[in-house]
């Protein structure tokens, strides 16, 4: 089960479709998805200001109590939140019932720790590629996030998911040679370099044939 301060409850939706969930945004709840471990999906509500504050606490990645019509807690994982583009508030979410041992796929979000040494002393920009790592574990295991420590990297350099330091009991489920950040050099630099003039021709003597 998830930790106390972790718990959430939930509603069933007895309608759902557009118009009924802007109604029930209007009301400080959103709508939410409920689905796993063999159930059928259930359309829930949940208050739009606690949900906010668990993810805001601790991330996609913890495990929730969810206590649905005043029942038994069912632990569940947060499996995807959509958010209006413009406000970034919650807009639905879908919540997967889980155990909190069983071994689940999850997408972990990769954070950069450090300045790339291509960055600070050579002028490069850093490319994150994938901003989130594919894994696998258990439910009750998973960090909050990854980190990527890029400090040494240089210009042309670049971090692959092989080189992530993964807590013990995660597996990782994507190509170990995937290029998850790289150290480019700036666009200013580029630029510069292919304007440099080329190097002038010696004139050739009189007499002599130019050089090819």
């Amino acid at each position: 089960m998830g930790k106390p301060d972790n718990a959430l409850a939930a509603s069933t939706r007895a309608k759902t479709g557009t118009t009924a969930s802007a109604a029930l945004r209007r009301s400080g709840k959103i709508p939410a998805s409920l689905f796993g471990h063999g159930s059928a999906p259930t359309a829930v509500a949940l208050d739009a200001k606690a949900f906010d504050a668990l993810l805001h606490a601790g991330g996609k990645n913890q495990l929730l109590d969810i206590t649905l019509d005043g029942g038994t807690p069912d632990t569940a994982l947060v499996r995807e939140v959509q958010r209006d583009p413009i406000t970034r508030r919650v807009v639905h979410a879908d919540l997967q019932r889980v155990s909190a041992t069983e071994e689940i796929d999850a997408s972990l979000p990769l954070v950069a720790v450090g300045v790339a040494e291509g960055v600070k002393n050579g002028g490069g920009v850093m490319d994150i590629v994938f901003h989130t790592v594919e894994v696998s574990g258990r439910a009750n295991a998973l960090p909050e996030a990854l980190e990527a420590d890029v400090s040494a990297l240089v210009i042309g350099g670049h971090f692959t998911a092989g080189d992530l330091k993964l807590p013990a009991g995660l597996k990782l489920e994507m190509d170990p040679a995937t290029v998850l950040i790289s150290i480019e050099a700036s666009r200013t630099a580029a630029e510069a370099a292919e304007a440099a003039p080329a190097a002038p021709e010696e004139p050739a003597l009189v007499g002599e044939p130019a050089p090819e």
